[in-house]
């Protein structure tokens, strides 16, 4: 089949590069110049193990090309997914759909000939009947169907979740729409890969639901822990003998600084504000926000008492500072409300990670940049561990302790355990323990 991707952000990219590697002959259309000509010569703007390669491969292939030209990407194309970006709007917490609108009406006005119109960005309900009648005031003459197709990746397994989901979601309304549907997922299938079919509406709610679900799951072991240290259990312990149940699940219960990153701050954010226009309050969302924001600012409370009840003058020593491992997106980062709280109370803060100084640069100010956790960690008095990247999981604590002024080791993630950093001759905190 012929595809066009709109948007080479994170959901364009990846899936615009694995429909290529299906087979598919793909044409990513993006407006910055600068962009499509990186990615021409097979460099990759976000930071996601494997897709590098992925790239290469099609371009050689001649499956997978670039493009500033959405009228040269529409000519033949059978589907045609818009992929754009859909941050929080500004002062109410809809979610911002201008460059799903802007995509749809530069859409109709390039068709010639029948092509199903599918959203892969993230929406909230009622924007795929808004994309349909867009395009038929814009092009009155315009052969078309739209579809949901809501995206469930990983940052950091992308590619794997994409290749082997475990499900996809199509909302269509005709059976046209869903013959095309069907053959651009058709690799899948032959995998026994569960396709599934709904309406628009119900593929819209879909994705809302169950990010929203997931940061309830996270959101509520960060309050079990809070507790736990207060009467003395063991987070960890609770979580496992929790998760063991299989109507819970042991995913999305392990305890640290909050969630963040490019899905569920947006996405809780938009479904409370749907839950409002409609006279149907997300209460239990609504509290998730809230929650989640609470326990970043105690995560600070957390390392300043460590540190003897104030930061002021003393130096810390951060390791990780993108939202989870194995991604660069700093987007809603607990890094980006306890870094600067740190640098706020008088820390001299240095950070480390091996994906975050292209976009920490800019949103962290007034930190040092170190390529090593024991570079870091040379004078400090706290070292404080926010993201679970692989080379802080087997750190040599002895030698990292010799480094410091004084021992302090503030795990928020619960890489080691007490008896690791006590041997080490360490003062540590926890989460939930």
């Amino acid at each position: 089949m012929k595809i066009a991707m709109i948007g080479t952000g994170y959901v364009g990219l990846v899936s615009g590069v694995c429909f290529s590697d299906f087979g598919h002959d793909v044409i990513c259309v993006d407006k910055s110049e600068d962009k499509i000509s990186k990615l021409k010569g097979g460099e990759i703007p976000i930071y996601e193990p494997g897709l590098d390669e992925l790239v290469a491969k099609n371009i050689t292939a001649g499956r997978l090309n670039f493009t500033l030209d959405l009228a040269e990407a529409l000519k033949g194309a059978e589907a045609v997914f818009i992929g754009v970006g859909t941050p929080t709007r500004r002062g109410d917490g809809h979610a911002d759909l201008s460059y799903v609108y802007a995509a749809a009406k530069e859409i109709a006005q390039n068709l010639d000939h029948y092509t199903v119109i599918v959203t892969k960005s993230t929406v909230p309900v009622g924007t795929n009947r808004e994309i349909a009648r867009i395009i038929s005031e814009t092009n009155p003459a315009a052969e078309f169907d739209v579809a949901s197709n809501p995206e469930f990746l990983r940052e950091g397994a992308a590619i794997e979740d994409f290749m082997r989901p475990d499900r996809v979601v199509v909302g269509v309304e005709s059976a046209r729409a869903k013959a095309v549907m069907a053959e651009v997922y058709r690799p899948l299938s032959l995998r026994n890969a569960p396709v599934m079919y709904t309406g628009l509406e119900s593929a819209e709610m879909i994705k809302y639901a169950a990010n929203a679900f997931l940061a309830t799951k996270i959101t509520f072991i960060n309050e079990i822990a809070a507790l736990c240290e207060k009467v003395g259990a063991d987070v960890q312990a609770v979580a496992s003998g929790m998760g063991s149940d299989g109507r819970i699940g042991p995913k999305f219960l392990h305890a640290g600084p909050g969630y963040g990153g490019s899905c569920f701050p947006k996405d809780t954010s938009a479904l409370a504000r749907i839950g409002q226009d409609n006279a149907s309050p997300m209460r239990i969302v609504e509290t998730v926000m809230a929650v989640n924001d609470a326990v970043k600012r105690r995560m600070t409370d957390k390392v300043v008492d460590l540190a003897g009840g104030s930061v002021n003058g003393k130096t810390v020593a951060v390791l990780g500072v993108t939202f989870k491992p194995n991604t660069d997106d700093m987007r809603d980062s607990p890094a980006l409300t306890i870094v600067p709280a740190l640098v706020g109370g008088g820390a001299d803060v240095r950070v480390v990670d091996p994906q975050g100084r292209r976009e920490g640069e800019a949103l962290l100010p007034g930190v040092a940049w170190h390529d090593s956790a024991y570079t870091a960690a040379e004078g400090a008095d706290v070292v404080l561990l926010l993201t679970e990247w692989n080379e802080f999981r087997a750190l040599d604590l002895e030698r990292l302790g010799s480094l410091m002024v004084t021992r302090k080791f503030a795990d928020l993630r619960n890489v080691y355990t007490p008896q690791e950093l006590e041997a080490a001759g360490f003062e540590g905190t926890f989460v939930g323990r």
